[in-house]
Formats: C-alpha cells, sequence, structure tokens
C-alpha cells in the first residue's frame, strides 16, 4: 500500500509540492482548455441565458467556507407560485451532457489556482452537512476538497446514495495520501470519464441529501 498520510517531514515536503503542482497544472489547463472553456460558455449563454457559472459556499480544509464554482447545467424554471421546479425537471438534454463529459467541472480549476481547491481531494459538500458528521467523518476535511477523489473513482456519483461508503472511502484518501495516490486518481479519473462511468445516482439528478449516520442508523 502508497502510504505517506500526512505526518513527519517527508509528507510535508510533498503536501507542499502537491500545493505547487495544483496550481501549476490548473493554470495550465486553463490555458489549455480555453477554447473548450468558451464555446462551453457560449452555448450555455444561448441555451439557458445567463448565469453561465453555478456559484455555491462549500467547506474547504478544516471547514473554511469558500465559495465553489461549476458551469450551469440547470433552468431557473418555476412553478405557478414561484417555486424553483424539482431538479430532474430542470435538468437540460445539454446540461445531461455537459455532466456525463465533467465539463462542468472545468470552472473549478480556478477553485484549484486560488488554492481552496486541490486536484485530487474529498469532493466539497453542503456547508449544512458540517454538523451532521461523526468525528471520524468530519476528517475528510483535514485536506483540501478535490475536483476528484478516490470516492468519485470507486463509484463516483453512484455513492451519492452511500453516504457510509463514501465518507469511508474518504477518510482512507487522508489517512494513505501520497503523490503517487493522486497520480493514480487523476488517471484513473480518465478513463472514468472518458467510458462515461458511474456518471450519475439513478432516478437522481442530484444526489440524496445526507441526514447524518445518526439519523440513516
Amino acid at each position: 500500500m502508497i502510504a505517506q498520510g500526512l505526518q513527519g517531514e517527508r509528507g510535508k515536503t510533498s503536501r507542499i509540492i502537491k500545493s505547487v503542482l495544483d496550481r501549476f497544472v490548473a493554470a495550465v489547463a486553463l490555458i489549455m482548455l480555453s477554447p473548450i472553456i468558451l464555446v462551453v460558455a457560449i452555448a450555455i449563454y444561448f441555451r439557458m441565458g445567463s448565469p453561465l457559472i453555478f456559484s455555491q459556499p462549500r467547506p474547504g480544509k478544516d471547514g473554511k467556507i469558500f465559495l465553489f464554482y461549476k458551469f450551469r447545467t440547470m433552468t431557473d424554471e418555476c412553478d405557478a407560485e414561484g417555486n424553483l421546479l424539482d431538479d430532474e425537471l430542470r435538468l437540460t438534454a445539454f446540461g445531461e451532457f455537459l455532466r456525463e463529459s465533467s465539463l462542468d467541472e472545468l470552472p473549478q480549476l480556478w477553485n484549484v489556482v486560488r488554492g481552496d481547491m486541490s486536484i485530487v481531494g474529498p469532493r466539497p459538500l453542503l456547508v449544512r452537512y458540517l454538523e451532521r458528521y461523526t468525528p471520524e467523518q468530519a476528517r475528510r476535511h483535514q485536506v483540501k476538497p478535490g475536483i476528484t477523489g478516490w470516492a468519485q473513482i470507486n463509484g463516483r456519483r453512484l455513492l451519492d446514495g452511500d453516504w457510509e461508503k463514501k465518507f469511508r472511502l474518504d477518510v482512507w484518501y487522508v489517512d494513505n495520501w501520497s503523490l503517487w495516490l493522486d497520480l493514480k486518481i487523476i488517471l484513473m479519473t480518465v478513463v472514468k470519464v472518458l467510458r462515461k462511468e458511474e456518471i450519475s445516482q439513478p432516478g437522481h439528478a442530484t444526489g440524496e441529501e445526507f441526514m447524518g449516520s445518526k439519523v440513516q442508523g
């Protein structure tokens, strides 16, 4: 098992290398992918209007709140009373394509450049989940959240309905982190995206809400 973890001088040096590589790779990716980003932005504008970007507060390392970015995939359609329709009704065919291809995740490269996120780490979830974690589950916030992670390559969005397993995988990553493990996760992520494997939880446009381990039993 590749296990450098978060402790010791070697781990400290590796974390510094990881931070530098994260920002460098994300900056280069933003430049190289800028034509694709521009095309996606234009397509969203003509299909769904503005805003082009979906932003939402999310907890990062040590629970620090930051503004998380994704390309917009749903409309703002409302019912007669002015309430937003269910996610399944607002998710457009183009939005579904963006999710299947993971193109909706591209704006998160800016989060990485800013230092809010890493390329690899536990996915940033909703702020309201912070008070619902057990102490063990909360350890997922000992590292920066990532665009992809160990849980994603071991189930991707299909794990949205199995929170216990997802958090176990996140904590395993925290305890076993290394640069080599990050490289493995990145390579496996590319394969899964190209094969369009495990894109979403069946029957849900978005994942089921985490209500807390005590509620779930």
